[in-house]
């Protein structure tokens, strides 16, 4: 592939990607989404967010891996835990509670 068509392919992909937000923001004043709408919008980003992690800590060699001997199974419990735990559902709290417990949980593997 060329430099000339990697830039074409960038600018094309630039112009469909705006073109397509653009259309809605134009139109985003002008109209009111139903409160049942809204309402169901509200977990759009939860699931989303379990479709991309859930994957990643259950699958490993496109196989099944539900195993203490999987590092990133207790450290996304003990995230979720923390999530619950910490007023207010500081997300930091969540994050840094998975890293301890995965830090935590691959240095006894290691050591084992």
């Amino acid at each position: 592939m060329t430099a000339s068509s990697e830039f074409f392919m960038i600018l094309g992909m630039m112009i469909v990607t705006f073109s397509i937000r653009y259309v809605l923001l134009a139109f985003s004043g002008r109209f009111t989404l139903p409160k049942s709408l809204e309402k169901a919008l509200n977990y759009v980003p939860p699931a989303v967010l379990t479709a991309i992690i859930v994957p990643s800590v259950l699958i490993s060699d496109n196989k099944l891996f539900i195993s203490w001997e999987n590092p990133y199974l207790p450290a996304a419990l003990a995230a979720v835990l923390a999530g619950f735990l910490f007023p207010k559902r500081v997300l930091a709290a969540s994050i840094s509670t998975g890293l301890v417990v995965f830090a935590i949980v691959s240095y006894f593997q290691l050591i084992r």
